[in-house]
């Protein structure tokens, strides 16, 4: 597990810019009353009594249905589910999920933690410049650790990107008429759209 002083954390993650350029960095508690997947949680905050979905910034972790996903998930439950922890929310995403940080109650930074245990890739995309999560990354591969012991592991973005592709290729059945010939040409009409 990561640990760091809390005070240290907090200065990093302080400095780190918004996802959402409405929202300001804030900062709660709550106990994790639902995990999703492994990057995602629920909060029930403490101040307003309120369900808060959760993202876990900068990282991001395999698929449900994809190798590891469920240990992940597994994972994330076994460090957070019913236990309070301190969020720190940078914005929201498109879904309106808060897109935060979050440290657990000895310190841990569980996001970093997921990216050390070979259970969540480093979100290059949202954070290119974060040294820390590049580095864990870095050593979880060299080591092995978790899902980078298989011999190709596949980025969560590109499985969700081709089960999407593949979802849009099932929905273009061809058209049959009663002649083969015409049948054959609309067929070959679709592939090329």
């Amino acid at each position: 597990m990561v640990k760091l002083p809390f005070v240290i954390i907090l200065g990093c993650l302080l400095t780190i810019p918004a996802v959402s350029q409405a929202a300001d960095i804030f900062m709660f508690t709550g106990r994790v009353v639902a995990v999703s997947d492994g990057d995602t949680i629920t909060v029930l905050a403490t101040e307003s009594g309120k369900p808060e979905v959760v993202r876990l910034m900068s990282v991001d972790c395999p698929e449900k249905s994809q190798a590891y996903g469920m240990k992940a998930k597994e994972w994330t439950a076994s460090h957070c589910f019913n236990r309070e922890v301190t969020v720190v929310r940078h914005g929201y995403d498109r879904n309106r999920r808060s897109i935060g940080d979050v440290i657990l109650p000895a310190g841990e930074h569980l996001n970093a933690a997921l990216v050390k245990a070979g259970l969540a890739w480093w979100y290059r995309k949202y954070a290119p410049d974060d040294k820390a999560l590049s580095d864990l990354e870095d050593e979880a591969r060299r080591e092995k650790i978790g899902l980078w012991n298989d011999a190709q592991p596949v980025a969560p973005w590109d499985y969700r990107h081709k089960k999407k592709t593949d979802a849009i290729d099932k929905r273009r059945v061809p058209v049959f008429t009663t002649s083969p010939r015409h049948s054959t040409e609309i067929v070959e009409q679709q592939r090329h759209q």
